[in-house]
């Protein structure tokens, strides 16, 4: 449980790093799925393998990306939510390891 808020750390940290002055262009992209380049970057985040998270994140545009993180975060904390028959709140409360508090 104490690993969630390290993961989502890293993840956020990640995503909000500004581009260096000296940064690659990105290949071009072709039609990839912003979801399946979301799902493959949370799993290599969760995994801690920096290579895959850093390839999924140069299949599509960083907003792109972003999007597709947050829809996945909303998905799974819905899920995760019906399956222990509790509020979205008090699950992501839960998961981030804060005290149940105001709504």
């Amino acid at each position: 449980m104490t690993q969630v808020p390290e993961r989502l750390r890293r993840l956020l940290s990640f995503a909000r790093r500004p581009p260096g002055p000296a940064a690659p262009a990105r290949p071009a992209r072709q039609g990839h799925n912003l979801f399946e380049a979301a799902a493959v970057y949370v799993a290599a985040c969760a995994e801690d393998d920096q290579v895959r998270a850093e390839e999924a994140a140069n299949r599509v545009s960083p907003g792109a990306l972003s999007f597709g993180v947050n829809e996945l975060a909303c998905r799974a904390l819905v899920a995760l939510a019906r399956q222990r028959n509790e509020s979205p709140l008090a699950v992501a409360r839960s998961l981030l390891g804060l005290r149940n508090g105001p709504t």
